[in-house]
């Protein structure tokens, strides 16, 4: 039995303490996920703090058929998904993003990082959330298929789609910033 079983097994017992195990083995990534989704440290908080509730409220519908972790992280998309639908309005995908900063200038990784991450938070969903997964959340192909409950051939298709819609973004950015 690994560690979050037991813990899921004392919490549901009644040790309702053993959550802050669970809490203290996936804030830094749950944070580092919605972090990834907004770029603003206190929404990634809130975030994290609301997918823990959400996963505390259901850990007895846990079914153990994968992992805790790709569970969790299941329930963590799905709160930052809710949270993007309310925060921003899909934009079109021929439609500019907001400028950020002078792309003539010279653009430190930071500024890089925040323009990349802009980018793939106003891609749809369908596509954002196997980048995000994949590359952000450093999973792999099985691993984003299960916490996606999709096919991997289906992943492997939106990943291939959502780099090409990202490189479009991209461009155009680039494209706009030179004017």
């Amino acid at each position: 039995m690994t560690s979050d079983e037991e813990d899921v097994a004392a919490i549901l017992g009644g040790d309702a303490d053993r959550f802050e195990r669970i809490v203290g083995r996936y804030k830094g990534p749950l944070m580092q996920l919605a972090m990834r989704f907004t770029g603003d440290r206190s929404t990634a908080e809130e975030m994290a703090h609301v997918a823990f509730v959400s996963c505390y409220r259901a850990l007895g519908t846990w079914q153990r058929k994968s992992a805790f972790s790709t569970w969790l992280f299941s329930i963590a998309l799905n709160v930052y998904r809710s949270h993007l639908r309310r925060a921003q309005p899909s934009i079109p995908l021929d439609e500019e993003l907001p400028s950020q900063t002078s792309l003539e200038e010279t653009i430190s990784e930071q500024q890089e990082a925040a323009i990349v991450r802009r980018a793939v938070a106003f891609l749809p969903a369908k596509y954002r959330d196997p980048l995000v997964t994949f590359y952000f959340l450093d999973a792999d192909l099985a691993e984003t298929a299960a916490i996606l409950r999709l096919p991997e051939s289906t992943v492997k298709t939106r990943l291939r789609r959502g780099r090409h819609l990202l490189a479009q973004r991209l461009e155009r950015q680039l494209t706009r910033g030179k004017r």
